[in-house]
């Protein structure tokens, strides 16, 4: 280890024993993120080192910190501190973060996990199965069951009261509404904290007006796209997640929305790129190998078709050299454009801004704006072509190449991921490996097939 290193390495732990003792006043402005940044520095520069501030760091606080650590190092926790502070660990966490943190562990250590689990008491460990069955895409699995309730017959100011004892014992946190329930345990609607402590306390929260109620709420099997459409588009900052019979179950926090967004942005980019998500956060080069040697090797069998293409008509190419040169500039063209129309098309219906009923707007769009660059850029490169080999139709079989090909590529950027979707398959996955095989297809065929009628 260079003396660099050494040098990084006193100075994390510096910090990190800093934060962890500043962490404990309570004026303090350190967040377990901060601690969580640390921690994975010194990780990567000493693992012996990383290992004993995990044990040195409180159960309560190493929690908090856990929860904002990638996956994959919750994943091998087990490696660093023993089960007796897992255990500890878990049981201080947000009952969504518990289980989310079961799962990964469950993903190395199967009986580490059920062992865990089974430390429970029974109510919890049922609470934890429970959220550990949900598919990860439904609203269950990303809710906590934290949150602060009331029967709609209990007066405000004995709910005000109960809730200063639940925050004095830490059993709630980031609590910004009173979910009011009836006495079956339907829920009834929510009332922000800010507009209780206007009403007088002995008044009950029957006799609070409707219209100082907020009624949304979403089922527990609801689609995780439903739970962010709804977030964000009324600007919530917690949901209420009810179970089959209306019955109050938990809650999900905008905190996790915001997560399951970055999610699910992230596994977009990476499927258009042709790269799976899941497998790029493995430390094995292997199995990240493996799931991008797939893609390779589907771009492989397409990037063969464009070749056959181009074996068709080897005879043209082979009569004027100047083909040959001028060719990528035309599947380039096309495959940018298409790329850019793909990249919009697949983020807006990923947002919801794309129906059904607006899947032949979407096209037209494209369509036209593909064919008027199409129209620009043909002129260009037809006087390039031009003026580079002096040869007049050359320009124009480039032009009228150029033209075909960007709008091929904007009508196929737009309707393949639209067809994609109707035939319920992810649109970011093989938009891409579809689309540069139009392009690159359309491209070479137009331009050398033009070429065959009109030069030779």
């Amino acid at each position: 280890m260079n003396e660099k290193n050494i040098d990084q390495i006193e100075q994390l732990i510096e910090i990190l024993n800093y934060e962890i003792v500043e962490f404990k006043k309570e004026s303090s402005t350190v967040h377990p993120y901060d601690i969580s940044e640390q921690l994975l520095k010194l990780r990567d520069l000493d693992e012996d080192e990383y290992s004993y501030i995990l044990k040195k760091i409180p159960s309560a606080l190493l929690a908090e910190v856990l929860s904002e650590m990638p996956d994959i190092v919750q994943e091998e926790i087990s490696e660093h501190i023993s089960t007796k502070k897992i255990v500890a660990v878990t049981s201080n966490m947000d009952t969504d973060d518990a289980a989310d943190f079961l799962q990964n562990i469950s993903e190395e250590n199967e009986e580490l996990a059920q062992e865990i689990l089974e430390s429970f008491d029974d109510e919890d460990k049922e609470l934890l199965e429970q959220l550990i069955s949900y598919d990860d895409n439904e609203a269950g699995a990303h809710m906590q069951t934290e949150l602060f309730s009331a029967k709609n017959d209990e007066k405000i100011g004995d709910a005000i009261k109960r809730l200063k004892e639940l925050k004095e014992i830490g059993e709630v946190d980031n609590i910004w509404h009173c979910h009011i329930m009836n006495k079956r345990g339907e829920y009834l609607g929510s009332v922000g904290l800010e507009e209780l402590i206007i009403f007088e306390h002995e008044l009950k929260f029957l006799d609070i007006p409707s219209d100082k109620l907020r009624n949304y709420n979403v089922s527990h099997k609801a689609d995780l796209k439903d739970v962010v459409d709804m977030v964000t588009n009324y600007n919530l900052s917690s949901l209420p997640v009810v179970d089959s019979r209306n019955r109050l179950i938990g809650r999900i926090t905008s905190d996790d929305v915001y997560d399951i967004i970055q999610d699910s942005a992230t596994e977009q980019i990476y499927n258009m790129a042709g790269v799976n998500d899941e497998a790029e956060q493995e430390e094995s080069m292997y199995q990240i190998g493996k799931s991008r040697a797939i893609w390779l090797g589907v771009n492989l069998l397409t990037a063969i078709a464009a070749s056959i293409v181009i074996g068709v008509f080897d005879a043209t190419i082979q009569s004027l050299v100047a083909l040959a040169i001028l060719m990528p500039i035309v599947a380039s063209m096309g495959g940018n454009a298409g790329t850019q129309t793909l990249t919009v098309t697949v983020r807006q219906m990923a947002l919801g801004d794309i129906e059904n009923e607006d899947a032949k707007k979407t096209i037209y769009k494209e369509v036209i704006i593909s064919l008027v660059n199409g129209l620009l850029f043909a002129t260009v490169i037809g006087l390039i072509a031009y003026a580079w080999f002096k040869m007049p139709l050359l320009g124009v079989v480039i032009a009228l190449s150029m033209i075909i090909n960007l709008l091929s590529a904007g009508f196929f950027g737009a309707v393949i991921p639209l067809t994609l979707q109707k035939l319920k398959i992810d649109p970011a996955i093989g938009s891409t490996v579809l689309l540069t095989t139009v392009t690159d297809v359309v491209g070479f065929f137009s331009f050398l097939g033009l070429a065959t009628l009109i030069l030779l």
